[in-house]
């Protein structure tokens, strides 16, 4: 059912005439961007030509105090050609990675990867969207290794919402020494996070050349030593932080994890053919299905709570080994918000136990890869 506030300010704007048209100022398209409250605000975008007669602004103004119901009127007066030009602009069809913008100077050639032998196997963990218990996974995963005798490392990339602190239980402002940043260790596993570096409640509203280098700095100014495996937790979706790794140091592999469900799936896919673009080029390692089932503390008995069978057709679409399948365990959430991997604190656990057979999945892929 039509607002009928919004009904009748559409009136008393068809009753205002465009001189250049001759029609109202709604059908000639200087009136854009109405919204309303529904305490009676009006606010709204009003074009104006060269040469215009600015009297207009307030005819329209005007005509829309005398509205029944409305209590405040704002009118926006904007640049009818820079609008037309930037409609024009954004018309144009996206370029996709691989196709070079028509009319632009040549690119500058993105930065080449160096490689960092130190920090042996790199990892990144990665999702289509947030929610699926990526940094679980990685977290879990980084243990299961150390736990292991391996030498891990765990850098928090996921610069939006750095969860890392606290479910590896340690959050602290790390020291310097010698101009290297030297990571704080939990479990067993050396881990750097932006959340070691910023207040709880702040937010990080960076674009791309700040995570670059936030990215960058994480993997060539930290005190690493040695590491066997380094796990990067990356953000969820395809954006600059994923960018960033590839552009900073030759990746060893990717994981992508899902959940059953069917928009989780589509949103992995996309993550999948990120890695795998040729201007990325990174192998993907496989796929890991968190939240398979919720397993029934009494019977044992699996519910699909989510759906089922989504990372194996997955999987399956891409050619890419199902690594494992995740149930869904109370414990596990437990785990992340006290600091304690389910991997530590119930390691006989059927959620433990399938993480650590993915975390050796995950370490014999790498190896694979390393050896071709």
């Amino acid at each position: 059912m039509a607002n009928p506030l919004q009904a009748r300010i559409a009136q008393a704007l068809a009753r205002i005439p465009y001189p250049r048209t001759g029609a109202d100022v709604v059908a000639s398209q200087v009136v854009r961007d109405i919204a309303t409250t529904t305490s009676g605000k009006v606010r709204l975008t009003l074009l104006l030509a060269a040469g215009d007669d600015p009297a207009l602004a307030r005819d329209v103004r005007q005509a829309l105090e005398g509205v029944e119901g409305v209590t405040d009127v704002q009118v926006d007066v904007g640049d009818a050609a820079a609008f037309q030009a930037n409609r024009k602009q954004a018309s144009r069809a996206l370029p996709v990675m691989d196709q070079p913008r028509s009319g632009q100077q040549q690119r500058v050639p993105a930065p080449t990867p160096v490689a960092q032998p130190n920090l042996g196997k790199i990892i990144a963990v990665s999702s289509g969207k947030g929610g699926v218990g990526k940094s679980t996974v990685a977290v879990n995963l980084a243990v299961a290794l150390a736990k292991q005798g391996a030498r891990v490392g765990l850098m928090d990339a996921d610069v939006y919402g750095p969860n890392v602190p606290r479910m590896m239980g340690v959050n602290e402002p790390p020291m310097v020494v010698n101009e290297r940043i030297v990571p704080l260790e939990a479990h067993g596993v050396k881990v750097i996070s932006l959340g070691f570096l910023i207040e709880r409640d702040q937010p990080a509203i960076w674009r791309g050349p700040i995570v670059m280098k936030i990215v960058t700095q994480f993997l060539r100014d930290v005190a690493w030593g040695t590491l066997d495996y380094l796990f990067v937790d990356m953000p969820p979706g395809t954006g600059d932080a994923q960018l960033s790794l590839v552009q900073a140091t030759k990746i060893t592999g990717a994981v992508i994890v899902t959940t059953p469900q069917e928009v989780s799936v589509g949103d992995a896919l996309r993550g999948v053919k990120m890695f795998q673009n040729p201007q990325i080029n990174v192998p993907v390692l496989g796929i890991v299905e968190n939240m398979s089932w919720f397993e029934c503390p009494h019977c044992g008995k699996p519910t699909p709570i989510f759906g089922s069978g989504g990372g194996e057709r997955l999987a399956t679409e891409v050619g890419l080994p199902l690594l494992g399948q995740i149930p869904l365990y109370p414990r596990v959430l437990e785990g992340g918000d006290q600091g304690a991997p389910i991997v530590v604190t119930d390691a006989e656990s059927s959620a433990a136990r399938a993480l650590a057979n993915v975390a050796r999945r995950v370490a014999e892929e790498a190896g694979a890869v390393a050896n071709r």
